[in-house]
Formats: structure tokens, C-alpha cells, sequence
């Protein structure tokens, strides 16, 4: 039973940092409702997590604490990606081949589309202090089970990336009216662009 609850608390917390929107959360909803690349995006987004997740339990958390150096470098070059990303998602929004359901553009292809997944995350240094610092302190908090912790806080992302990357297709119908991607393509470029402004200002 203590390591099932164990298990958990860990789902519970890591569901908690990964569910409120941000700029993954937004381009993995995006693939699920173009339906591409889907499966390697929510791959590679919940991969990206569980090396996190192991990272912070193992004590990585301490070591980028000690560096504060590195998350600043971390934090510029998050705000530039996302700035770019955010400006692009703008013009998405403001095109008139935005007005076509599935974008009007050419296929993005897997490489791009992989480079991207792993930008978002490992470009961000919320996911540095929350998934490896916040996450790894707490899991010693279950000391002798710190395992079955990153084991259930791992479950959540796997789950959650899943859900969002495949259930994002119940909302086809929403989309396919035209105007509702202008409206996703605002709110993601809004969402990046503040993300963007945040991370320089903290850095400031």
C-alpha cells in the first residue's frame, strides 16, 4: 500500500505541472487535430518527461539549482524559440490560407516536426524547475520509494500526452469550421509570446 500511494502522489503531482496550457501542450493539441506526426509528437514529449522525471528523482535537481548560469542560457534561448514560434502562429492567424481547416500549407515534415516537439521541451526551463527541481525535491519526501514516485509522476505524462495528442480528434468538429483555427492560432501565439516575455523578464 506505501508504495502504491507512493505511486500516486507522484501521478497526482506530475498531471498538476503538466496539464495547465503552455507552449507543448498547445503544439501537441495542434498535431492531434491535423493528425500529423501524432504518434511520434506524444512520443517524443512523453519520452522527453520520464528522462526528466528519472533526472529529478536521482538528484539531477540539485545540480541544476547549483547552476544558475545554465538556466539563464536555458531561458534566452527558450524565449527566442518561443517568440519565433509565437510570431509564426500569428501570421497563421492572420493569413487568409488560415481560413482552410487544415492549414492551407504544406505538410510539416517528420523532422521538422520532431525538432520542434523537442525544442518546446527542452527549451523551457519551467520544465527544468518544475519537472527535475520541484518534482525531484518532492519525491524525497517518499524516501525508500522515490521509484514508484517517478514511476506514477511518468504514468501522468504518459497518459496525459496520449489523451491530449489522440483525443484532440473528438474536437475535429469544432475545427472544421474555418474560423475556429484562426482563433487556436491567436491563443497559441498569445501563449507563446507571453511565455516568451516571462522567461526574459525572470531573466532580466
Amino acid at each position: 500500500m506505501p508504495d502504491l500511494l507512493a505511486a500516486l502522489a507522484g501521478l497526482g503531482l506530475g498531471l498538476s505541472l503538466i496539464v495547465a496550457i503552455g507552449a507543448q501542450n498547445a503544439f501537441v493539441l495542434r498535431q492531434g487535430l491535423l493528425r500529423r506526426h501524432v504518434g511520434v509528437v506524444v512520443l517524443v514529449c512523453a519520452l522527453s518527461d520520464v528522462v526528466l522525471i528519472a533526472a529529478g528523482v536521482a538528484g539531477a535537481g540539485a545540480v541544476v539549482e547549483g547552476r544558475p548560469v545554465l538556466l539563464d542560457v536555458v531561458r534566452y534561448a527558450g524565449a527566442a524559440f518561443l517568440a519565433t514560434y509565437g510570431v509564426l502562429a500569428a501570421r497563421r492567424a492572420l493569413r487568409r490560407e488560415a481560413l482552410t481547416p487544415l492549414g492551407g500549407a504544406l505538410p510539416t515534415s517528420l523532422a521538422a516536426t520532431v525538432t520542434t516537439a523537442l525544442a518546446l521541451t527542452w527549451l523551457n526551463p519551467h520544465v527544468y524547475l518544475d519537472t527535475v527541481v520541484l518534482l525531484g525535491s518532492i519525491a524525497q519526501s517518499h524516501p525508500g520509494r522515490e521509484c514508484w514516485f517517478a514511476a506514477g509522476a511518468a504514468l501522468g505524462s504518459i497518459l496525459w500526452f496520449t489523451i491530449l495528442g489522440y483525443g484532440a480528434a473528438l474536437l475535429r468538429p469544432v475545427f472544421a469550421r474555418p474560423g475556429a483555427w484562426r482563433v487556436l492560432d491567436a491563443a497559441i501565439a498569445v501563449v507563446m509570446l507571453a511565455l516568451a516575455a516571462s522567461l526574459v523578464v525572470q531573466a532580466a
